[in-house]
C-alpha cells in the first residue's frame, strides 16, 4: 500500500546496507588465496574458484570500478573481454571493503584483514589516544605506523616462506608509512612510467620459480577525482591502463596468473545545494560534534562526549532517506567493517557512521576544501563504488 503523502518515508534500515563479502569475495581474500596455492602456511583458498599458480601477479588500478568497466568496451577493449560476458571471459567483482576508498583497500589487500583488524577504517579517523584526525593516506599527524597496524604484510610472510616477492610502483611510495604496513616484504622496485612498471612486474613473475608480484597505477583515480569518470580525461586514462593490462598479460611467463583490480570504483556527484551537503555550514549537523572524519560519502562523526545519542537521532533525521545512518555499535553488529573489530581499532570508528545511499556527499569547505571540490567521489557500498573487478589472465 502506498504511503499517504503526509507520512514521511522511513529512513534507511542499517541492515538493508550491502555489507561487503568479507571471507569469501572482498579485497581481503585476494592475497591470501594466491599465497595459500603456492604453500604459504597459515593461509586458506578464501576464493575457491582462483586455481593456483606458481607465479601470481596483482595489477591494481585506483579507481578503476566494476560497473566503470562494463560501461566502457570501447576504451577498455582488452579488460571487458575479460568480463564473463565476453567470450572466454572469467572475471568476477569482489567487494572493496568498507569505506571503500584507497587507504583501507589498500591496507585490507596487503594485509589480507578486514579494516576492523587491520585497523585502517577510513580517509581519515579519530587517534583515541591523542583525539586528533589521523589521516591514513598521507599518514598526518605522524604516528607510529607499527603501533598503528600492527599485522604483517602478507608479502612479507610469503617471502619469509621462499615465495620471491616484489612490489612495482612510483618511487615516492617506497618509504610511505601506507607501504610499511601493508606493501611490504621482498623487494620494492620504484618505476616512473606505467609501462616500465608492467615489464619489470613481468621480469619479477620469472625470476622465481614461486613468485609473488604486486603492481599500480593511480592516475585513472586522479582523473576521475579531479574531471568526473565521465570526463574525457577520464577516459584517456582508462584507454591507456587498458593497454598497460595488456602490455603485462602478454609477457607472462609460464605458469603465471595476473589477476587486475582496484581499491574502488567512482561516482561523479553535481555540484547543487541538494547533492552537496555542507557541514561547514549546516548548524543541525554540526550540533554536538567534535570531529568529523572519513570522506564525503562514509563519514565518521565523532561526538562531543555525551552528545552521542543526540547526534545519531539528528543525523537519522536529516539524512537518514540518503544516507544508511548507524551508530558505532550498530555498524559493527552489521559488519560494515568485517567480522571482527580490534580493541584498538573500536574507538577509531565514529560514534556515528554515515555511508552515502543516494548521489550525494557531506562536504567541509572550510575544512576540506580540495576533498570538497572533487567531481567524482567513493567510499559508500553502492555497486559503482563498493564493487572491484577480479580479472584474470593465465599463461
Amino acid at each position: 500500500m502506498a504511503q499517504p503523502a503526509w507520512q514521511e518515508p522511513d529512513p534507511l534500515a542499517v541492515d538493508s546496507a550491502p555489507v561487503p563479502e568479507y571471507g569469501s569475495g572482498s579485497l581481503c581474500d585476494l592475497l591470501p588465496t594466491l599465497v595459500a596455492g603456492q604453500g604459504v602456511p597459515g593461509f586458506t583458498a578464501a576464493i575457491p574458484e582462483l586455481t593456483p599458480a606458481d607465479r601470481n601477479c596483482v595489477f591494481l588500478i585506483d579507481g578503476l570500478g566494476w560497473e566503470q568497466i562494463k560501461a566502457h568496451p570501447d576504451e577498455a577493449p582488452f579488460l571487458h573481454s575479460l568480463l564473463p560476458t565476453s567470450r572466454g571471459g572469467t572475471g568476477r567483482p569482489i567487494s572493496a571493503g568498507f569505506p571503500a576508498t584507497t587507504a583501507t583497500s589498500l591496507a585490507s589487500v596487503g594485509t589480507g584483514l578486514p579494516p576492523g583488524e587491520h585497523g585502517l577504517p577510513g580517509y581519515t579517523a579519530r587517534n583515541p589516544e591523542t583525539g586528533e584526525l589521523m589521516n591514513q593516506l598521507r599518514w598526518k599527524p605522524w604516528t607510529s605506523p607499527k603501533a598503528w597496524q600492527p599485522y604483517p604484510p602478507v608479502f612479507k610472510l610469503a617471502d619469509a616462506a621462499g615465495v620471491r616477492t616484489a612490489q612495482v610502483s612510483a618511487p615516492a611510495f617506497e618509504q610511505t608509512p601506507l607501504t610499511k604496513v601493508a606493501l611490504s616484504g621482498g623487494s620494492f622496485l620504484g618505476r616512473l612510467s606505467g609501462e616500465e612498471r608492467m615489464d619489470t612486474a613481468a621480469e619479477r613473475l620469472a625470476a622465481g620459480d614461486r613468485s609473488l608480484v604486486y603492481t599500480y597505477y593511480s592516475e585513472v583515480d586522479g582523473k576521475g577525482h579531479r574531471f568526473g569518470v565521465d570526463s574525457d580525461a577520464w577516459r584517456g586514462q582508462l584507454m591507456y591502463v587498458d593497454g598497460l593490462a595488456q602490455r603485462l598479460a602478454e609477457q607472462l611467463p609460464p605458469r603465471s596468473a595476473l589477476y587486475v583490480t582496484a581499491d574502488h570504483g567512482m561516482i561523479d556527484i553535481p555540484f547543487d545545494e541538494q547533492s552537496r551537503i555542507d557541514f561547514d555550514e549546516d548548524w543541525e549537523l554540526r550540533a554536538g560534534v567534535a570531529l568529523l572524519g572519513g570522506e564525503g560519502r562514509a563519514r565518521h562523526v565523532y561526538a562531543v562526549p555525551g552528545a552521542e545519542n543526540d547526534v545519531l537521532a539528528v543525523w537519522q533525521e536529516v539524512l537518514g532517506e540518503q544516507f544508511w545512518v548507524a551508530s558505532r555499535d550498530e555498524a559493527i553488529a552489521a559488519g560494515w567493517f568485517g567480522p571482527k573489530i580490534d580493541g584498538r581499532v573500536h574507538g577509531r570508528i565514529g560514534d556515528v557512521v554515515a555511508a552515502a545511499h543516494d548521489d550525494v556527499v557531506i562536504t567541509a569547505s572550510v575544512n576540506e576544501p580540495h576533498e570538497s571540490a572533487m567531481v567524482g567521489m567513493h567510499g559508500s557500498m553502492t555497486p559503482a563504488e563498493q564493487f572491484v573487478p577480479l580479472l584474470e589472465v593465465r599463461s
